[in-house]
């Protein structure tokens, strides 16, 4: 699998070990990650191999992908601010993708799960505030780059596999907001925002909503997609979504659930026109304001169906994640 020292693929490692796989990841830079892989997994032995390869390079893709029966592509750049071109991250994320598949194919892989997102589901449609996973983003509208990036990669990879390898038994996994338990500080851009609301730096709550998911039902969607039968994942789009929450139902959740920890968690509500007006210089803010207001309802039912798992519950997750960054000194109150 790709990715391996992200949160997503960091607990797909987890899974996987757990059920008696081996797993083969890569890592941007081996020499600097691997200490940290075998720190989180010391009794993994030779079941868990770490390589070196690069989005962008061929090299390492190869010998990672040696032996394998699946791939789990989770790797993909996620920025906490927005780039100043889009093709910062549009390119590594399509490239990236159809280098992933190439290999695969080459290495005579049957099954590929390609770690998408709610993302190339939830986009370009004003109008519209409940999504399932026959949506698409519509890119003609015009959606911020990692909008872009997560659309044009799954559409890419849909393609590729169309044209090039009809067989593979190909599904994308689309998460929304990824919360949950974490295992060290590099937290992901989803946890960031729970952090923020309980340590006192979002000293507002802004008028924006997210789905929320847990990384541990996201890890066991990849698991369940890689071990079931081909009929039931072939070609599926499966959003990983539990429930549409606004921020500051988020923070009520908090309060009721962790009230220990939550005495920096505000109950005012920012005003629109303070986000937009702060947006130029706060790159959190830059990102949001488009959000403001909107609901963007991803629902999870269909991938509940085909994999035969129910979410654990959005409020579960929320304390969850507080609990897990107040436990690891992340957070110090």
């Amino acid at each position: 699998m790709t990715g391996g020292t992200g949160y997503i693929g960091g607990e797909v490692i987890d899974q996987l070990l757990e059920r008696g796989h081996s797993v083969n990841t890569t890592v941007r830079n081996k020499a600097k990650s691997e200490a940290r892989l075998r720190a989180r997994w010391p009794d993994a032995g030779e079941r868990l191999t770490v390589y070196q390869a690069d989005l962008m390079d061929d090299a390492g893709w190869a010998e990672a992908n040696a032996g394998c029966a699946a791939v789990a592509h989770v790797a993909s750049p996620f920025p906490l601010g927005v780039p100043k071109n889009a093709d910062e991250l549009v390119i590594p994320a399509r490239e990236g993708t159809l280098r992933a598949l190439r290999f695969a194919q080459e290495a005579g892989i049957v099954r590929f799960v390609q770690t998408s997102s709610a993302a190339a589901i939830a986009y370009g449609q004003p109008d519209k505030t409940h999504f399932d996973y026959t949506d698409w983003t519509d890119l003609t509208a015009g959606v911020p780059p990692y909008i872009e990036s997560k659309t044009v990669a799954e559409r890419a990879a849909r393609d590729w596999v169309a044209v090039n390898a009809p067989e593979l038994e190909f599904c994308s996994i689309n998460p929304v907001a990824v919360f949950g338990p974490v295992h060290d500080d590099d937290l992901s851009t989803s946890v960031e925002i729970v952090k923020k609301l309980i340590d006192g730096s979002i000293p507002l709550l802004p008028n924006m909503g997210i789905c929320v998911t847990d990384v541990r039902d996201v890890a066991k969607m990849h698991v369940l997609a890689i071990e079931g039968p081909a009929a039931k994942v072939r070609g599926q789009r499966l959003p990983a979504s539990e429930k549409f929450l606004w921020i500051s139902e988020m923070a009520d959740v908090a309060r009721q659930r962790v009230p220990e920890y939550t005495t920096k968690v505000p109950k005012r509500k920012m005003p629109d026109f303070l986000v937009r007006l702060i947006a130029p210089f706060v790159p959190e803010m830059k990102q949001i304001k488009d959000e403001l207001g909107h609901v963007r309802d991803v629902s999870g039912k269909h991938s509940e169906e085909v994999l035969g798992f129910t979410f654990i519950p959005a409020e579960q997750t929320i304390e969850d994640t507080i609990r897990s960054l107040v436990a690891r000194r992340i957070v110090n109150l």
